[in-house]
């Protein structure tokens, strides 16, 4: 109970509690799958080409989705909005991906996919609405490491690859995906309760359209441009967001094809970069949160984000005495600075978040950081296919834009 973040996870309540226990559900469904799912569309028949377009369909998806989850989250509540959409945006996707066969099933699986915005909103809403500002550091730290355990399940991948070969192996753990997503689901809608703010907006936006609550973003629009603190925000997310989306799509690519690692160990490596995380989480992590500013965490991750793409794009396929060190040092480098970036990018918009429009405010935060983003997997693909390396040369590029930005917002503040 000495450790900040052990002692977070048993004195969480009401809805906190209840989105955090029921986050590790998550490894045990998409986790398991996603470790292969751009080699899984290779083999089926997609190209990069091809693989970066359904990025960029998916990111474009999520555009018009966070448009629209704003007013969908206000009249609906919380709660039943992020029922209803998790289903629509994970369990039908992954019946779609269990049968696919070429690029149009992953095309409409992306655009299924790409709702998933919606209960994003509605479930970061749930999550911080109830819970004491002091711990929303804390409370998004469990979440990371919640989603980091995931990679513990990552053997029964592997083991599952090894015997029934790549396709087959995939097809069967997103069923498993599908069972174990829609078990989540119904535990969360159970064991939580509106908030007070969901039930607010419920009430003020009950007769009111769709149409008519989205013409209120030009007034949230105002808040946000009025806020330096958003628009940092705003920019942190985009960056880091755009190299989280190169990296998940490409990482496996570059590996199997490029350092020629066996499709059985591609589930492994993402366990030992989880677990470094995790080590983390539980040691550095918190000590360096724990400071006046975010600009010191901001500064190591990005840091430690650029020297593990920059071991990663530098490794050589041969000799594997050399290459599989390597490849577990990038790895330790890229756990560090993804997991406190991701961190860090969901505590910074929740802080500066306007309380009383949480909903619009972050479904237009949404919308602009995945139409940021969005162009990357398409611009990923055509790099790909010129070199493997480019991708990560790209995210060099972008981490760096988030270097020199937190310096220049932090060069005069001294709080947030």
């Amino acid at each position: 109970m000495k450790n900040l973040l052990v002692k977070t996870w048993f004195e969480l309540r009401g809805n906190p509690r209840a989105c955090v226990w029921t986050e590790p559900l998550w490894g045990l469904s998409m986790n398991l799958c996603l470790p292969y799912a751009s080699v899984y569309m290779i083999a089926v028949g997609l190209k990069d080409v091809e693989l970066g377009f359904i990025a960029t369909v998916y990111m474009l998806s999520q555009v018009v989705f966070a448009f629209l989850s704003g007013p969908i989250t206000d009249k609906l509540g919380r709660r039943k909005t992020t029922a209803i959409f998790d289903f629509l945006a994970w369990c039908i996707p992954c019946l779609i991906w269990t049968r696919a066969e070429g690029f149009w099933f992953f095309f409409v699986a992306a655009l299924f996919n790409g709702a998933m915005k919606v209960p994003t909103n509605s479930w970061d809403c749930l999550l911080v609405e109830d819970a004491e500002k002091s711990m929303i550091t804390r409370i998004y730290s469990l979440i990371i490491v919640c989603g980091q355990l995931s990679a513990f399940f990552a053997p029964i991948s592997s083991v599952l690859v090894s015997r029934l070969t790549l396709v087959p192996a995939i097809r069967i753990l997103y069923i498993n995906a599908f069972i174990v997503m829609s078990t989540k689901i119904i535990v969360l809608y159970r064991c939580s309760r509106e908030t007070r703010t969901g039930l607010t907006r419920m009430q003020e936006t009950r007769g009111k359209s769709i149409a008519s609550l989205l013409g209120g973003y030009g007034g949230v629009l105002k808040i946000m441009a009025a806020s330096p603190g958003t628009i940092f925000s705003l920019l942190i997310a985009a960056l880091v967001g755009a190299v989280g989306m190169i990296n998940t799509t490409f990482w496996q690519v570059i590996v199997s094809k490029k350092l020629l690692v066996s499709d059985t160990l591609l589930p492994l490596f993402p366990m030992f970069r989880s677990v470094i995380a995790l080590v983390f989480f539980f040691t550095v992590i918190p000590r360096l949160t724990t400071r006046a500013t975010l600009k010191m965490p901001l500064l190591v991750g990005f840091g430690a984000y650029v020297i593990g793409q920059s071991i990663l794009i530098l490794t050589p396929p041969e000799p594997p005495a050399l290459m599989y060190p390597l490849l577990c040092v990038s790895l330790i480098f890229d756990g560090f600075g993804a997991g406190i970036l991701a961190m860090l990018a969901e505590s910074l918009v929740a802080l500066h978040v306007n309380a009383a429009e949480r909903a619009r405010v972050m479904a237009i935060q949404h919308m602009i950081i995945m139409g940021v983003t969005a162009p990357f997997g398409w611009i990923g693909g055509l790099l790909s296919g010129v070199s493997r390396n480019l991708p990560f040369a790209l995210n060099i590029v972008l981490l760096c834009i988030g270097i020199a930005s937190s310096l220049l917002y932090y060069k005069d503040r001294s709080i947030s």
